[in-house]
């Protein structure tokens, strides 16, 4: 056999190893690496190019290194599920940067990181001042995650003791094309009101490029030559106004209720009868206009 025919044999049958051997490797293999993680995976990929290309008649044995490391890889993740001690030593642990606001100098010196690099991964996380930061640390990985200091974190709804809709994943109905029956049947609904919908729009199936059912029962279509149904209108600026509007009057009236003296009540109470007034004002305006 010509030696450029093995090596294509052999390269093939390396591809088809390698991506055996990291199926059971896991997805942490191809994501955040440890130390040893990261070692067993230069040493895979020198491997399976031994086996590609080598021509000896002792390529085979590149098969019995693989297996070994994949096993001992696979052993030791077994392993460190069981004992904490052990996932110190192999996949690091996380190293605090800055407490209550101080930045440890003798930390950043161990894990030989510098005042730019620190610097530089904060911006990565929209901070460009360490004053602002209450807690940040830096992960066996490499990455410094950030707390900011309660009073710059951003207002979440329930801070505000607002109560949300609770959202849904969407369904995806169609790829590429074709329906998914599971996601249709999931959605509640069948192949027979898919089609009422896409005839509604006058729109063929293998047109579809993408289609998505929302919690709220709104289909969108996308087609393979990039247009939209239904047709996305811009958003009502009235309406959302109306609908914060709303939300902040039923939080002062909650909070007109908590008050535990008259003084804070009677400033809730103006503050809901200012509200009103703008939003009146609001209203009558685009009635003018």
């Amino acid at each position: 056999m010509p030696e450029w025919i093995q090596i294509v044999l052999r390269t093939l049958v390396a591809i088809v190893i390698l991506f055996i051997m990291t199926k059971l490797l896991g997805k942490r293999q191809i994501s955040e690496l440890s130390l040893f993680e990261y070692i067993t995976g230069i040493s895979i990929g020198n491997i399976a190019a031994y086996i590609s290309l080598d021509l000896d008649n002792l390529w085979f044995l590149g098969l019995v290194s693989l297996i070994v490391w994949v096993s001992v890889s696979v052993g030791i993740e077994l392993w460190t599920l069981k004992s904490k001690k052990l996932r110190d030593v192999i996949d690091g642990k996380g190293t605090v940067l800055i407490r209550d606001g101080r930045l440890f100098r003798d930390k950043m010196k161990k894990e030989r990181l510098t005042l730019d690099e620190l610097l530089n991964q904060l911006r990565k996380k929209d901070v460009y001042r360490v004053a602002d930061v209450e807690f940040a640390v830096m992960e066996a990985s490499g990455e410094i995650n950030v707390l900011l200091k309660k009073e710059l974190q951003p207002i979440t709804p329930d801070m505000l003791g607002w109560r949300m809709a609770e959202e849904k994943a969407p369904y995806t109905l169609v790829m590429d094309g074709h329906i998914l029956e599971e996601e249709l049947k999931d959605s509640g609904h069948d192949a027979e009101w898919f089609n009422h919908e896409l005839n509604q729009h006058k729109l063929n199936l293998e047109d579809i490029y993408l289609s998505q059912l929302d919690s709220k029962g709104g289909l969108t279509f996308m087609t393979i030559d990039g247009r939209s149904f239904p047709k996305q209108h811009s958003s009502n600026a009235g309406d959302k106004i109306q609908g914060l509007t709303k939300q902040l009057e039923e939080e002062l009236k909650r909070l007109v209720y908590l008050s535990r003296n008259e003084s804070d009540r009677k400033m809730y109470q103006s503050a809901i009868h200012h509200l009103n007034q703008g939003v009146e004002a609001m209203r009558l305006k685009g009635t003018e206009n």
